[in-house]
């Protein structure tokens, strides 16, 4: 009986590191090479040339896209290879899964070139000051507010220039994704 206890405890300890595969969250930019309808998967090329696979699954947002060129139930929402796009995924493993899907295309969202004043994750918000020099105050997405400062970089909250790419619901601009100028 003890034996075959310790060989339970040794198979455990060998097999729970293959079980505890790390969870990541990122963003990956680039352009559409493939949708594959049937796989519900897209291929995006980064700007460095790499070629990333992501599956879209039921909860997988898209925005900036006309969906009601393509159907308001096709699985890619009226994205099209060649599109410029903006993929905050989850990642486990090799298995990236697409949770949102910006088009940040000349048909996507819109966007501005803007100076970040005030970062307030909590309340989902940000200021920012336009070329104009008024400062406006932007809703965040839930992926923006997790995401926004990982790219633009520290300090960005009082110095940082970005594009931010939004689109206009109930009267108010909602920020889907920030980009450093360059």
């Amino acid at each position: 009986m003890l034996s075959h206890w310790r060989s339970l405890v040794i198979l455990a300890a060998v097999c729970l590191p293959a079980l505890a595969v790390e969870q990541r969250h990122g963003v990956l930019t680039g352009e559409i090479l493939k949708l594959d309808a049937g796989a519900k998967t897209v291929v995006v090329k980064a700007a460095d040339g790499t070629e990333h696979t992501l599956r879209f699954v039921g909860r997988t947002g898209v925005h900036g896209a006309d969906a009601a060129a393509a159907g308001a139930g096709a699985a890619f929402h009226g994205l099209k290879e060649g599109g410029q796009v903006a993929v905050h995924y989850t990642a486990r493993g090799a298995v990236m899964t697409a949770d949102e899907v910006d088009n940040i295309g000349k048909d996507g969202l819109k966007s501005a070139q803007v100076t970040v004043v005030h970062l307030d994750r909590g309340a989902k918000t940000v200021a920012v000051k336009g070329e104009s020099g008024a400062v406006e105050t932007y809703h965040l997405t839930d992926s923006a507010a997790r995401d926004v400062g990982k790219d633009i970089g520290g300090g960005a909250d009082k110095t940082g220039k970005v594009t931010v790419y939004y689109s206009e619901q109930a009267g108010r601009k909602v920020a889907h994704f920030f980009k450093r100028a360059i």
